[in-house]
This record gives structure tokens, C-alpha cells and sequence, in this order.
């Protein structure tokens, strides 16, 4: 019988969308033609990959409207920030304008005895398993460079956001990539295991939890198919003696509550040099205090409901669980329209927090947020080390200098200085630890689509 794959939104708790998955015979079907038709796909000239997927890009952003408008239903962003086609395209045209550097080979002789050289050759069929919370902006990060390097490529979305792969895939379709070369699937896990594990791709790209990326390596056990795994994060942020205060309180807050705190780089603790530590928490409090949590299609809401409710559910429980340990609540719940136990989660600060609670150390993935005093540097690298995630940092100080000697010391796949939550596509996007392995953007994401290929070519006899 055909599995149904419903998309129950969070701003009415109903069904949004729903689509039939593929059988594993349908799947496989799926696959095969992603890799016959990738040798004529990698077979046309860069210039002309990189076109079309600039253009299936502008495609895109000509959906605008109705893409706010169902991410809203699908996840719950407010309407007000207009989507993720900033990043999107800004992405899209860096790896764009630095495809043909990256890509051309390294060349070590070419003289009238010897052509030696590397070259980067497509891996072939590149599956990307896709996140609902920044849904648009997690696939392009691997979706423009595999194409562009002459991969075809598989989407597998989250459930939450069934409906943003049929979108990327109507946009690059209608700007002239094959279908076959790029195509949106619906797929429950058991199926998505067979392919990963009957080595139907080359390359599998997973964005979710550490569990999703266990699953995703147990999958591929033994079949030498590469992974590139961005997991969990508890990311964090310190405010050094030195820093900017109002600067630091107003952008880490907004690195700690903005999606919903649904963000991979989100900051979900703070700690604050002892001196400005009082100050920051007062700030902090009349910043989150001046949010509106509402329906995301009103325009004056700046924070929506959480995806799913079972997402606000982990959330509350770690905040109760933290004020039984000891913790203290700075915010009055009663200031904002929760819905008991439904996805409107209302924003939360912790003081008196310890790493003995869980809020301070698993992954929130909500508008929570423990601040925690330091006395000193050599204190804040340990806390800011202690925890199995590794993705960002995010340091405050007017000496960059000192900035960069606390970040060559901190466990982390990004260090910030005086900004956080924040991707820059010329920056590798990695981490380490349980957030995983692999990196995408920059130059090294093409190397993550592609494999070296070596050419010693004599061409005397003697």
C-alpha cells in the first residue's frame, strides 16, 4: 500500500500538504535514470551548467510570493522576512563566479616530454537529504555545486517542507535542466536506506540530527559511498570584557531567537564576561520582552510557532526540567499567546544554569537560551568546549588579535568575531565532533561533489 507523507503545519495544527512516497521499484527506477543521464549532463561546457543553474536560481525568485507564503504554512516563519532568496542567490553566484577556478586542473608539468596533471571529475549522482528549517538555503548550499560541476542530483525534503523541493525542482526544470538531471522525491526511510545501501548514489549530503546521520552511515556502511554530515549544534557565544555591549546583546539575541531558534548555527548559550554579566542579562531580558509571537502571516509578528509541536515540546520540557535543577526563568510566559502545549512557544532566558542541565548541553533547536557568567578566557574556552557539538562560535571583543587566540583554541568548524548565525559562501561550512564531517561552500564544496583525477601522460618514448 502506498505510504502517505503529510505535512501538518504549525500555525493551524491541520494537514498542509501530503504526497504519495515512491516504492523501492519506483525508486530505484529514479536513481537509474539520474545516473544514465548524467554522462551527457557533465558532458556540456561549464559555462553552459553554470548558466542554467543561475537560471532555474531567477526562476525561483520569481516564486517570491508564494514561497513566504508556504513556507509560513510549512514551518512558520512570519511572512515579514520574505523567505531565504537573499542567501539563496548570493550563494548561488559565488560558486557560480568561482566554478572555473575551482574546477580547472592543477596543472604540474606541461612541457614537450610530460603532461602531468589533477583534474576535479564529477562523483556522479549526488543525493541531498534536505532540512525543513532553512530548507531553501540547505539545498542550494549543495545543489548549485553539484550541478555545476556536472553531477545530477536527487532531492530528498523534509516532511515538514514536503512542498520546497517541488518548488527548486519547477524552477530549474522550467530554466532548461533536464529532468532527469534534477529530480524532487518523496521517499520514507526504509526506502532511502535500500538506495544509500544498493549504492545508488555516489555522494549522500544529510542536514539533520546526529541520530539522522547514524542512520545515514549505518546505511552506507561498506559501500565506500561519501558522506558529508552537518548534525547537531549547540553553538555558542562570549562576550568578552571588552565588547561592545549593546552590539553583542542585540545580535546574539537575534542569533538565539530569530526562526524560532531554529537555526543550525543558532547561539543556545552565552556566557559573559563577570563584569558585563549583569548588564547583558538586563538588556537581554528587554530585548527578547519587545518580541511578538503571533501568527506568522500578521505582519507584526516577529516570532512565529515553532515547526511542529513535538519540536516546542523538547523545548519546554528542557526549560522545566533546568528551573527543577535550580535555573531561573527571566520571562513571564504570560506575556506572549502560547497555545498549551501546541507549537507557540514563548521565547525563554535561564540564568543560574550549570552544564549538569540538559539545556546547556543537548541540542534546544528553540527560542531558549542559558546565559552563564566567566571570569576569564581560559574559563569561557572551557565551557564553550565543553559539549559533543562543534559548528560555530561566536566571540565578542574589540581585539581581534585576542579573538583569533581564543578561537584557535575553541572545538569549532567556524569562529565569528562580533557577528554569529551567519554563513559566508566564500568560508568552508564545517564542523566537527558530533555535528559531523564534510564541508560544503567555497572552494572545498566543489571538492566535496567532485573526485581528483591524475593524468601522467609521456609523451616521448625514449
Amino acid at each position: 500500500m502506498t505510504k502517505m507523507i503529510q505535512c501538518i503545519s504549525p500555525v493551524d495544527g491541520q494537514i498542509y500538504a501530503e504526497r504519495p512516497a515512491l516504492s523501492l521499484s519506483d525508486a530505484q527506477a529514479m536513481a537509474a535514470r539520474a545516473r544514465a543521464a548524467q554522462p551527457a549532463w557533465a558532458a556540456r561546457p561549464l559555462a553552459e551548467r553554470v548558466a542554467l543553474v543561475k537560471a532555474g536560481v531567477a526562476k525561483l525568485n520569481e516564486m517570491k510570493d508564494q514561497v513566504v507564503e508556504e513556507l509560513a504554512w510549512q514551518m512558520g516563519r512570519p511572512t515579514r522576512f520574505g523567505g531565504e532568496f537573499g542567501g539563496v542567490n548570493d550563494r548561488t553566484t559565488y560558486m557560480a563566479e568561482i566554478a572555473e577556478s575551482a574546477l580547472a586542473p592543477m596543472v604540474v608539468e606541461d612541457s614537450d616530454r610530460f603532461t602531468r596533471q589533477i583534474t576535479r571529475e564529477p562523483v556522479g549522482v549526488v543525493f541531498i537529504v534536505a532540512p525543513w528549517n532553512y530548507p531553501y538555503l540547505t539545498t542550494i548550499n549543495t545543489l548549485a555545486p553539484a550541478l555545476i560541476a556536472g553531477n545530477t542530483v536527487v532531492l530528498k525534503h523534509a516532511t515538514q517542507t514536503l512542498l520546497v523541493g517541488e518548488r527548486l525542482a519547477e524552477a530549474f526544470h522550467a530554466a532548461g535542466v533536464p529532468e532527469d538531471v534534477f529530480q524532487n522525491v518523496v521517499l520514507t526511510h526504509d526506502v532511502t536506506e535500500a538506495l544509500i545501501g544498493a549504492r545508488a548514489f555516489n555522494f549522500v549530503n544529510f542536514t539533520g540530527s546526529v541520530a539522522g546521520g547514524q542512520a545515514m552511515e549505518r546505511a552506507a556502511a561498506g559501500t565506500f559511498t561519501g558522506l558529508g554530515l552537518e548534525l547537531g549544534g549547540k553553538d555558542p557565544g562570549y562576550v568578552m570584557d571588552d565588547a561592545d555591549l549593546d552590539a553583542a546583546v542585540d545580535s546574539l539575541m537575534d542569533g538565539a531567537m530569530f526562526n524560532a531558534g531554529q537555526c543550525c548555527c543558532g547561539i543556545e548559550r552565552i556566557y559573559v564576561h563577570e563584569s558585563l554579566y549583569d548588564a547583558f542579562v538586563e538588556k537581554a531580558v528587554a530585548w527578547v520582552k519587545a518580541l511578538k509571537l503571533g501568527n506568522p502571516f500578521d505582519a507584526s509578528s516577529t516570532l512565529g510557532p515553532m515547526a511542529n509541536k513535538r519540536f516546542a515540546q523538547i523545548v519546554r520540557d528542557q526549560i522545566a526540567e533546568a528551573i527543577a535543577d535550580g535555573a531561573t526563568a527571566l520571562i513571564d510566559p504570560a506575556q506572549f499567546p502560547e497555545d498549551d502545549g501546541g507549537a507557540y512557544l514563548a521565547p525563554q532566558i535561564l540564568v543560574n544554569v550549570n552544564h549538569e542541565m540538559r539545556v546547556m548541553r543537548e541540542e534546544s533547536f528553540g527560542p531558549v537560551v542559558g546565559i552563564m557568567p566567566v571570569k576569564d578566557d581560559a574559563e569561557a574556552i572551557a565551557v564553550m568546549n565543553d559539549s559533543p557539538y562543534g559548528l560555530t562560535c561566536s566571540l565578542w571583543t574589540s581585539d581581534p588579535e585576542r579573538a583569533a587566540a581564543v578561537g584557535a583554541q575553541v572545538e569549532t568548524g567556524t569562529v565569528f568575531m562580533n557577528r554569529c548565525d551567519y554563513l559566508d559562501p566564500a568560508l568552508c561550512w564545517t564542523g566537527c565532533k558530533d555535528t559531523g564531517r564534510g564541508g560544503s561552500l567555497s572552494i572545498l564544496g566543489f571538492y566535496s561533489v567532485t573526485r581528483p583525477k591524475s593524468y601522467h601522460l609521456k609523451k616521448v618514448t625514449k
